[in-house]
């Protein structure tokens, strides 16, 4: 299905030009106010809580990944003005949903984000690679149970040399930015309060320790790409986007909110299978 415009919403950019300038430059931002209503943000951990008890025993929750294919109601959240006012003064009025991913991690033992840059997994899916991951706390969310961990001013590449980890069951994927290409040193702990989100960069360093602590640790990410970037023809059968605000400039195909994408779901599901049976695959997130 393939929308040329979005309904028309007048914005009310909830960043100032500091903050602004803050992004373009470190690659990140922290946003310390609640993102959504308290009530729509009850109604938004009610509506996890109840995903999180469906899962399959055999399925960590770290790995939620586009949750909203399957679970269209997850647009109320992912298509909300209160979101949609962060992401416009960074990425202007013509905006699409590219993505989301729950990241819980259970308390005790919730596994290790390695250093990565989004923009190394997802790879040509874009171009240009305009993406803002607007990362909502579900939970409180510190150091001391794994929160994320960025390193500023490394957004101008995206595109790091990468290795295996040495322990791939204890971490969320197999491989990390190699140890000379990032200075962990330089890392800054996003300390973040249930309903206050984080910025960043598509191609910002960033990862997180494992969660030890006896709390849980949970965030909604919800990704957004400028509709003058074109998602690549190839990922067009596993991977669907959303026109969220204006109108599109690059010829997108876009995804209609109100389905569930069984087609799309079970396309990339086939995809991610190849790759671990060492077959072509599609290059996407985590």
């Amino acid at each position: 299905m393939t929308v040329a415009a979005a309904p028309q919403t007048v914005a009310s950019p909830r960043l100032n030009e500091t903050q602004v300038a803050h992004f373009r430059r470190e690659g990140y931002l922290s946003y310390d106010q609640p993102v959504f209503p308290p009530a729509e943000f009850a109604a938004l951990q009610a509506h996890f809580e109840t995903m999180l008890a469906q899962l399959p025993a055999d399925t960590r929750p770290e790995n939620l990944d586009v949750p909203h294919f399957a679970d269209p109601a997850l647009h109320r959240w992912l298509l909300s003005d209160a979101v949609l006012d962060l992401v416009e003064p960074l990425l202007g009025p013509d905006i699409a949903l590219f993505s989301s991913h729950f990241i819980c991690k259970p308390a005790g033992d919730g596994k290790r984000v390695p250093w990565h840059e989004d923009s190394a997994y997802w790879g040509d899916m874009l171009v240009p690679m305009q993406v803002v991951t607007v990362w909502l706390a579900l939970d409180r969310s510190d150091a001391g149970n794994g929160c994320m961990r960025i390193i500023p001013r490394t957004h101008l590449n995206g595109y790091s040399r990468y290795e295996q980890v040495s322990q791939p069951e204890l971490n969320v994927f197999p491989t990390e930015i190699v140890r000379e290409d990032h200075d962990a040193s330089q890392a800054v702990d996003l300390v973040l309060d249930p309903n206050h989100a984080s910025l960043h960069d598509g191609k910002l360093m960033h990862g997180s320790t494992k969660n030890a602590s006896t709390r849980r640790r949970c965030g909604y990410t919800m990704r957004y790409m400028s509709t003058r970037s074109r998602l690549h023809p190839r990922f067009d059968d596993i991977h669907k986007i959303f026109l969220a605000r204006g109108r599109d400039h690059a010829g997108n195909p876009y995804g209609d909110p109100n389905q569930v994408h069984s087609v799309t779901l079970q396309a990339r599901l086939d995809s991610w299978k190849n790759r671990e049976a060492g077959k072509p695959s599609i290059r996407n997130g985590h």
